[in-house]
């Protein structure tokens, strides 16, 4: 039984079942948000040091900006499944109360063109993750701070193919729907 997608109106962030997959993208998701936590109070800890110790802590700027980048791939394929992309609502809604079908034609191919985009993410990011465990690539200064830069690409990569997954399983649900449910969700 395939639920719908959901939409940004009635029933946003409803996440669609997605079976181990979807159990998969939930806790990539939970180890970015648990991630921006730790983020969070690396950075206070850093003011505080800075501010008031006359100690900062190094690294802490090249660090958050990694970890940005590492979060937002953690956090995309539960957003993608959830259905909290950003839409234009209005063209989208009056669409749908015109054509059902095509919306839910438009919503297929965006579906496809999410889809390829991270495989194209992933096609660019692969090379890239390679390099960096055959060279042992790092970025900071040595002898000051530095640190490897493989598990940051390695997440890219892992985040761009469970991104790439969650378009294609919600653009074969969408492309299953009838009218009936597509104007069941709007």
């Amino acid at each position: 039984m395939s639920a719908p997608i959901p939409d940004i109106e009635e029933g946003a962030g409803r996440p669609v079942d997605a079976g181990l997959f979807g159990i998969a993208a939930n806790a990539l998701a939970a180890i970015g948000t648990i991630w921006i936590f730790l983020l969070m109070f690396l950075i206070v800890a850093d003011v505080v040091g800075r501010n008031f110790l006359d100690s900062p802590i190094t690294g802490v700027a090249e660090m958050a900006a990694r970890s940005v980048v590492a979060i937002v791939f953690l956090q995309i394929s539960a957003a993608v499944l959830a259905g909290r992309m950003t839409r234009a609502d209005f063209l989208v809604n009056y669409i749908r109360k015109v054509s059902p079908g095509l919306m839910r034609a438009i919503d297929v191919l965006f579906l496809f063109v999410g889809a390829a985009v991270f495989a194209a993410i992933t096609y660019a990011s692969w090379p890239e993750m390679i390099d960096a465990w055959r060279t042992g690539e790092y970025f900071g200064v040595r002898g000051i701070f530095i640190i490897p830069t493989l598990p940051f690409r390695a997440i890219i990569v892992i985040g761009s193919v469970a991104a790439l997954i969650s378009y294609l399983i919600l653009a074969v649900r969408v492309a299953r729907q009838d009218d009936s449910a597509a104007k069941a969700i709007s």
